[in-house]
């Protein structure tokens, strides 16, 4: 399948799958629907050439796979009827494929909530909505979790199937519900832009169709309650990170390190976008992780040379972001910013005791930053050997490439 439209099934994956959930409910069979469109939709697109209406041609194809099994089961066509003698006559009526039953309504967003629904827990939210929304795979979200494929396809599952138990239905929350879900929607979102912006697996560097798709959604989240200081912190952090999207491969799709990337390539608007809505953020609202992580960003893009960064204001803000979200991913990166101000030998003094950490242990980003530090501290041999353990543990192909290029450089 070619790469454009691999990019187009999955653009409207998640329309599609919303389109379906708010005509029929059903989530679970509706996601089999979709999949089964998505498929044949991969056979015959090539050779047959895109729809017209790709989006309105994948809607009809999902519709009658899922109609035919709700009609071949006489128990659920039952619990159809009796629904819709309680149900409004308008939630069942599906908008044409291609428009929106309002002009300000977005079923991904819609989507997105039913994904971040109270009845599971935040785990399971966060993995079926990149199921869903992100159209990551199972093993994608898996890596992402650095959890066994098994257990997320067994949560995924879960989540469908309490969903389905509890009758969650496809609509927006009410005000006061969004608080409820607010945190794991957040949380969701950072995950599919990460994925996005760098890929765990594959060919590619990144996806630029999820970051984009992450943007949009957290500029819908922001524009829902623009007073969370938040949402405005994740839609920074977005904006600052993907600003230097254009810098961070040469030639081939190698990648480009932060300090060697040519800055005169980073996208400024987006960085002045980014800097304001932190700024607002920062001056208005409870302080809150994603913002310290726009205001990391924020010094990064800030700095003209890479000799510029300003070192010691980053390690104080990684203090803090340790202090109000510790996790390992966190530390370790709190780690270089003190091999940066102080000095790597510093920095790998705190890398020995995350080596004991089993979420980081055996994980390439721990080996990618420990032969960094190492090569920065002069000790070739070791950083040789820490470039090479960690080129065999990443599953993306770019990452691989650059590490092993490292590693032939000191030789």
């Amino acid at each position: 399948m070619s790469a454009p439209v691999e990019d187009l099934l999955r653009h409207h994956a998640p329309q599609v799958l919303g389109a379906l959930v708010r005509r029929y409910g059903h989530f679970d069979a509706a996601e089999d629907a979709v999949q089964e469109a998505l498929l044949a939709a991969s056979g015959q697109w090539p050779a047959q050439g895109v729809p017209d209406n790709p989006r309105g041609w994948l809607i009809r194809v999902a519709s009658r796979r899922l109609t035919d099994e709700l009609r071949s089961e006489e128990a659920r066509r039952r619990r159809e009827e009796s629904a819709a003698v309680l149900t409004p006559r308008d939630d069942f009526r599906a908008p044409p494929p291609g428009e929106a039953r309002h002009p300000s309504e977005d079923d991904t967003l819609t989507l997105l909530f039913l994904c971040c629904h109270p009845v599971l827990t935040q785990p399971s939210r966060i993995a079926l909505t990149l199921r869903a929304v992100g159209g990551l795979t199972t093993a994608e979200i898996a890596r992402a979790f650095l959890v066994p494929e098994a257990t997320m396809a067994q949560r995924i599952s879960r989540a469908k199937k309490n969903l389905k138990d509890a009758g969650a239905r496809f609509r927006r929350p009410e005000p006061g519900e969004l608080p409820g879900r607010f945190t794991a929607v957040l949380h969701v979102l950072y995950l599919i832009f990460n994925e996005g912006y760098t890929a765990t697996s594959g060919a590619a560097l990144r996806r630029a169709d999820l970051a984009a798709e992450a943007i949009r959604l957290a500029r819908a989240v922001h524009a829902l309650v623009p007073d969370s200081g938040e949402a405005a912190g994740l839609l920074s952090l977005m904006l600052l990170t993907d600003a230097r999207r254009d810098a961070r491969s040469g030639p081939g799709g190698v990648l480009v390190p932060l300090d060697e990337q040519d800055r005169g390539r980073w996208d400024r608007a987006q960085i002045e976008e980014g800097v304001a809505l932190v700024s607002r953020a920062l001056t208005t609202s409870a302080l809150g992780p994603y913002q310290v992580q726009a205001a990391i960003a924020a010094v990064h893009d800030e700095a003209e040379r890479a000799e510029d960064t300003d070192w010691r204001q980053i390690l104080g803000l990684y203090d803090l972001l340790a202090s109000l979200a510790p996790s390992p991913v966190v530390s370790l990166n709190r780690a270089v910013a003190v091999a940066m101000a102080d000095g790597p030998r510093a920095g790998l003094d705190l890398l020995d005791k995350l080596a004991d950490d089993p979420r980081l242990a055996e994980h390439h980003r721990l080996d990618a930053v420990r032969a960094h530090l190492l090569e920065l501290a002069g000790e070739t041999g070791a950083a040789q050997e820490a470039y090479g353990r960690a080129a065999e543990r990443t599953l993306s192909v770019p990452e691989q490439r650059y590490l092993q290029l490292r590693a032939a450089r000191l030789r």
